[in-house]
């Protein structure tokens, strides 16, 4: 299945996308796709829901697309997650994950326009596979438990100043959380739909030239090694997002490469996953 959510910011209405590509709403159902609808067997009620035939069809001309989740408890990013990425910017390939926190208020929608933080001269993209988090994930014995405690995947920009992230603080909190540095989305992709999380290509370009061109089987630490990882450190809740790291074609390392600026447009794709893009603006 696909879930989205339409409308104005803080307006949303849940949906889901037939087979027919029709958007049926989901209002009957749930007040929104968050935290407690996953929790609580959303995903099941909404595959019955549809089976039954009982959904309402959503008008969706001019609809704004918001992230399919609503108000994640926490973005959780790994860095360097591969092995070209890693070498392109002159790190070590790491050998355990490198994992980095960004604010959740940095999620917008997949085409909302983004800002270039003031002061900015090092804004850049990253197109990178987003895990949904369906089921408490506390402790995991083994990768294997990690399938059960995803609910889907989307896609991610974990947009990052890199003068921020890098020249101002030992931490890169300062250059991942600039306020709508995270657009979500199109949808919310279920594990059935996607199958292999680990071969998926992503593709992003800039101004309509390719820069990045990836697969997620070249990943460092696979999804469900990610994610049973994480639960030794935090525990990860429904709604949590996992932003799993960007392949080679970075700003960062393309020497003469410009950085992002006002006026800018982004094209972001996976396999399965649909298309985002955005323009950035100045704040």
């Amino acid at each position: 299945m696909k879930l989205l959510r339409l409308g104005a910011p803080g307006e949303e209405v849940p949906a889901v996308l037939g087979d027919d590509g029709r958007a049926f709403a989901l209002s009957g159902l749930t007040r929104d796709i968050d935290g407690a609808f996953l929790a609580s067997g959303g995903l099941d009620r909404v595959r019955d829901a549809l089976a039954q035939g009982g959904l309402p069809v959503l008008e969706t001309t001019g609809l704004r697309i918001g992230a399919p989740i609503a108000g994640p408890g926490k973005v959780v990013c790994v860095g360097l997650n591969y092995r070209d990425h890693a070498e392109e910017t002159g790190a070590a390939v790491p050998e355990r994950p490198v994992v980095f926190m960004k604010d959740p208020a940095t999620v917008v929608g997949p085409y909302d326009r983004v800002l270039i933080p003031r002061g900015s001269v090092k804004t850049d993209w990253e197109v990178e596979l987003a895990v949904v988090i369906g089921k408490e994930a506390r402790y995991l014995a083994d990768p294997e438990e990690a399938a059960e405690c995803i609910a889907g995947y989307a896609i991610s920009n974990d947009v990052s100043e890199r003068e921020f992230q890098l020249e101002y603080s030992a931490q890169w909190d300062l250059g991942k959380s600039c306020e709508t540095f995270n657009p979500l989305g199109p949808w919310l992709v279920t594990q059935d739909e996607v199958g292999d999380p680990q071969a998926l290509g992503l593709r992003l370009a800039v101004n309509s030239e390719g820069r990045q061109d990836g697969d997620t089987k070249n990943m460092i630490f696979g999804v469900h090694y990610l994610v049973c990882y994480l639960s030794q450190y935090m525990v990860l809740r429904p709604g949590d997002v996992i932003n799993t790291g960007t392949p080679a074609g970075v700003a960062l390392g393309l020497p003469g490469t410009p950085y992002l600026r006002a006026g800018d447009v982004v094209e972001l794709s996976i396999d399965g996953l649909g298309t985002q893009r955005q323009t950035f603006i100045s704040a």
